[in-house]
């Protein structure tokens, strides 16, 4: 299980945004980013500063009900900003992101997107999912610009629970006109990260669970480094990791589970 606390995350978002701007630097702001289609790097950039002026927005207003997310979705509203301006309001943007957090404290009610059932609505989440949002779009940008990403494994690892946290949510299982049950007999997959852990997921029940460090058998088995691990469930390149098993299931899992990539 992680053991990243509240304080480590906000070290870690502003650290992550560093580590981003620095990959950029000098880089040409329309070049593609072929993970995440019809973006470039400059959309990339205005994407992550308007995620976290949006998560800060949140915590400093003790937000109860959904704030506009214009700002994160709306390419129009920071489309102004490029260059050494965007690099500028992405430090600006995760520091005060980061000063709002320790401001409220881990345990402050505010409203996340998630379902509370599953995730608290706390300043906690955002410290988190704010983490994870600029580390994966480093991974995006680094990509792009023909870099090297490489990442802690105690983050990496925090990453890869936070995903299976969230896989257990009714979106990411529950049966829809649009969306094929998950759950079922022998459905069962295990991650293993190479020196670093496992993670077994029980999809046999009335809803997913998950547990680490299980010598179970599973239906589908996913080997690598925990880096790999990490890219592979937020469909990143990953070429390294070893599938084996019911890939059929394997893949019917990551298209449930990462329904609000697209949200």
């Amino acid at each position: 299980m992680t053991s990243l606390t509240f304080n480590d995350y906000c070290h870690h978002l502003e650290s992550q945004t560093d580590l981003l701007r620095s990959q950029v630097a000098g880089a040409d702001t329309t070049t593609p980013v072929s993970t995440c289609p019809g973006w470039d790097l400059g959309r990339l950039l205005r994407h992550v500063g308007g995620d976290h002026r949006w998560a800060e927005e949140i915590v400093r207003t003790r937000a109860t009900a959904p704030v506009a997310d214009d700002c994160v979705n709306d390419p129009a509203v920071y489309g102004h900003l490029d260059g050494a301006s965007l690099d500028t309001w992405l430090r600006e943007g995760a520091a005060k992101l980061g000063a709002t957090l320790r401001g409220a404290g881990p345990d402050v009610r505010v409203w996340t997107p998630a379902d509370g059932a599953v995730v608290e609505q706390s300043a906690r989440f955002w410290a988190r999912r704010m983490t994870h949002e600029t580390l994966v779009h480093r991974a995006d940008a680094t990509l792009a610009t023909g870099g090297e990403f490489t990442v802690d494994d105690d983050l990496a690892v925090d990453g890869v629970e936070e995903w299976l946290q969230f896989a257990t949510v009714p979106e990411a299982y529950e049966s829809g006109p649009d969306a094929p049950g998950l759950l079922g007999p022998g459905r069962t997959l295990h991650f293993h990260a190479a020196g670093v852990g496992e993670w077994f997921v029980d999809l046999t029940g009335d809803r997913p669970s998950w547990r680490p460090r299980s010598a179970e058998e599973a239906a589908a088995t996913v080997h690598g480094t925990v880096t790999d691990l990490l890219l592979f469930l937020y469909r990143r390149p990953a070429p390294a990791l070893e599938t084996r098993g019911d890939t059929t299931l394997l893949e019917l899992w990551l298209n449930r589970t990462g329904f609000w990539l697209e949200a």
